[in-house]
């Protein structure tokens, strides 16, 4: 398995957003709103240079990103538990060293993961439904 990390450009755009709207993954994220192509696009024309992402033997696998120091990752499922998260996560880290983790009090996998980048616990949000 060879992994290489690249920088994000316009070829990635639709491999990000179908990830991220995929109902395997969606509801692991704190807005889980579906995102469109025109969106996506605009989103990408401000944001393409904050996001990297991890190729495994050349296939797209996840993507990282960092938005006001606001950690954006996934992994695709088909590659989960390989340590893609942390690898991104690394990669990350070097370029926005101030980034910080949100994370749905039931993301466990997300959890274990930051965990495992050596990130802790420092506050703890509630919201009223």
């Amino acid at each position: 398995m060879v992994i290489e990390i690249v920088e994000n450009n316009p070829k990635y755009y639709e491999f990000i957003r179908l990830l991220r709207n995929d109902e395997r993954v969606r509801h692991g994220f704190i807005q889980t709103n579906e995102i469109s192509t025109e969106e996506q696009i605009v989103y990408m024309s401000k944001y393409e240079s904050n996001y990297i992402i991890v190729l495994v033997d050349g296939v797209p696998g996840g993507y990282a990103g960092s938005i006001d120091n606001d950690i954006r990752i996934c992994v695709h499922p088909d590659f989960q538990g390989k340590g893609l998260g942390k690898i991104l996560i690394g990669h990350l880290m070097k370029r926005f060293p101030n980034s910080y983790a949100k994370i749905k009090i039931d993301n466990e996998a997300s959890k274990k993961m930051f965990s495992k980048c050596g990130f802790k616990v420092k506050y703890v949000i509630m919201e009223r439904e």
